[in-house]
């Protein structure tokens, strides 16, 4: 997938999350739960857990990103996963919950100190994630990400 395709795409999604946010039940159980299930995928990578990442992945998961175009689980786990090695934290900025959509923004911060910042729409179903669109764009200092 093209960088600027996914980039409109994650865009796009989460404004429209943001202007329905306003029409959006902004709580309740479904918000609640898909919100937590989301951080729980951070808190998996600030963990080094992927027993607890994958509880929460569905069959079927996909990721999405400019270096990568819907992923398998397999490939998430030889690409993405020995970035947890190398993230100290996240810092949720910005979460838009919209029934199984859910947009966030994090901070994250890698073993050595530097800064990233992600944008991610994921998609759930039945309290589990089905696929996620990371957008981290060229020249942050994504741990594995080669501009610098």
């Amino acid at each position: 997938m093209k960088l600027t395709t996914l980039f409109a795409k994650v865009l796009l999604a989460g404004a429209l999350l943001y202007c329905n946010a306003g029409f959006a039940q902004t709580t309740g159980p479904q918000n609640e739960r898909n919100e937590k299930v989301v951080k729980a995928f951070f808190t998996a990578f600030e963990k080094k857990n992927w027993d607890s990442l994958q509880q929460i992945f569905a069959d079927g998961f996909t990721f999405s990103s400019p270096v990568d175009d819907h992923i398998s689980i397999k490939k998430f786990k030889e690409r993405c996963w020995p970035n947890a090695y190398k993230i100290k934290r996240f810092d949720v900025d910005k979460v838009v919950v919209n029934g199984d959509d859910v947009v966030i923004i994090t901070n994250g911060w890698t073993t050595t100190g530097k800064l990233f910042r992600n944008c991610d729409h994921f998609k759930l179903k039945a309290g589990k994630i089905t696929s996620d669109e990371c957008f981290f764009g060229p020249g942050v200092n994504y741990p594995n990400n080669s501009a610098k």
